[in-house]
């Protein structure tokens, strides 16, 4: 399955060019402006936005910055002509993971689409390893100390997130989201974490898994 990647650009050719120049290896999706980019993502989801800053209406960075502070954990690349020092370190506190200034080249934004894809898809790598724990993605398999743990679909799935997001605490909420999808129970999330926990860390040593009360867990 492809990544997904929604582009919000206001120039009708320049958008036409980059869906056209970046559909052979992604799933593209062109926006003109920020108005349904929102509804989009909820229903459809994606794995990178690629954001103009001088849109109609909500300025680029400001719209990025809104989905941030809303708890989307979505990668952005600005790509703008706004290119002054200021405004670089702007959209970088605003919540760009890279930022590329007008006029670009397009095969460094390709390298640098997969940059990013790399380091926040990691399920897209053959082998995943944290600590003493090695997870195979497309053979849902996990080895810990090169034994393997047998795990449900939903254990695995719980562990991955957790690696993915390594040293950041995740909430129920993000968990259920993310791990669930559309069978949510709330109950069931501290359940299965336990679970998980008994399974990967039977003699209760190495305590990957922390219960941040009040927050959520994380993995570190």
């Amino acid at each position: 399955m492809k990544p997904k990647i929604v582009i919000i650009e206001d120039e009708q050719d320049l958008l036409e060019l980059l869906e056209y120049q970046l559909s052979k290896e992604y799933e593209v999706i062109g926006f003109l402006h920020t108005k349904r980019v929102k509804d989009f993502i909820d229903e459809e989801g994606t794995d990178l936005l690629i954001v103009d800053r001088n849109l109609p209406g909500v300025e680029g960075s400001e719209f990025v910055q809104q989905l941030k502070e809303e708890g989307y954990d979505i990668p952005v690349i600005f790509l703008t002509a706004k290119d002054s020092e200021s405004d670089i370190e702007e959209g970088f506190e605003k919540g760009a993971d890279d930022y590329i200034t007008k006029p670009f080249n397009i095969n460094e934004l390709k390298l640098r689409i997969k940059a990013i894809l790399r380091r926040t898809k990691p399920e897209i790598k053959e082998k995943l390893i944290f600590k003493d724990i090695e997870i195979y993605p497309q053979k849902s398999e996990v080895y810990i100390a090169g034994k393997r743990v047998n795990l449900t679909n939903l254990e695995f799935r719980l562990l991955l997130e957790f690696i993915k997001n390594r040293c950041h605490v995740l909430s129920r909420d993000y968990l259920l989201e993310h791990v669930w999808g559309d069978m949510k129970q709330e109950r069931s999330v501290n359940v299965a974490i336990k679970r998980l926990k008994e399974k990967i860390d039977p003699n209760r040593e190495k305590n990957y898994i922390e219960s941040i009360r009040g927050v959520g867990y994380k993995l570190c």
